[in-house]
């Protein structure tokens, strides 16, 4: 008589599949899981991202379009399709880093019952936080090194931010010294006096910052009480 096996014994012998069709499929089989897509706006601002470290360890006769796109993990044709060359994404990196502290400055400028102390404070907290808290001052540090070298991007830098900083300054100077907010005239005249320090600041972090740190915040207020005339004899 013939013997039969049990039927457990048959379906262990059967693909887990077949034994049971809930089952996932097996590893080989299974679809690979669809890289996660990242938004053009992600990918330009990893493009800068990775352009303002390389302009700053490089220089930016030195630095290549293909090291950004390295750093950035995107390929070279890539980065093309957001800018057309190594002076367009730098030009782009300075817009992105200024705008923000110039629109914020402005709004402070614009505030008509502000007075003078007030508005500096405002400009000088914003330039320490900013600037020099944060990678923004690496641009600067390269248009002092480098402008000599390549005039445009220094003609770039002092059109989008020189002179809407300087303008701003004067715009708040004329209306201090109408007020009587100002210890000398001058300073509406020359509103270079205003944004003077702020150079020293990036140019002392750069080369003396670990030998010698500079108390920033307590020259910013230093520089505020001369200007505004604050401490003098005969003043609160």
């Amino acid at each position: 008589m013939p013997t039969t096996k049990p039927r457990g014994r048959q379906l262990s012998a059967l693909p887990r599949r077949a034994r049971d069709p809930g089952a996932p499929p097996p590893r080989a089989a299974r679809k690979p899981a669809r890289a996660r897509k990242v938004e053009p706006e992600a990918r330009r601002q990893a493009i800068l991202d990775a352009a303002l470290c390389v302009f700053a360890e490089r220089g930016f006769e030195a630095a290549r379009l293909e090291d950004v796109a390295a750093r950035a993990g995107v390929a070279k044709g890539t980065l093309y399709l957001y800018f057309r060359d190594k002076e367009a994404l730098f030009e782009e990196l300075v817009r992105g880093a200024v705008s923000p502290i110039m629109e914020a400055v402005s709004r402070a400028a614009s505030a008509p019952d502000m007075p003078a102390h007030s508005v500096l404070d405002t400009f000088f907290a914003l330039f320490e936080k900013e600037v020099l808290g944060t990678q923004r001052k690496l641009l600067l540090r390269l248009i002092i090194a480098e402008g000599p070298r390549f005039p445009r991007i220094a003609e770039f830098y002092h059109r989008e931010v020189v002179t809407r900083g300087i303008g701003l300054m004067r715009r708040v100077a004329e209306q201090a010294v109408r007020r009587g907010e100002l210890a000398n005239e001058a300073i509406a005249r020359y509103p270079q006096l205003i944004v003077a320090p702020l150079i020293l600041a990036v140019v002392w972090d750069s080369l003396f910052a670990r030998t010698d740190p500079l108390d920033v915040a307590g020259l910013l207020r230093a520089h505020r009480d001369v200007l505004t005339g604050k401490g003098r004899k005969g003043t609160p």
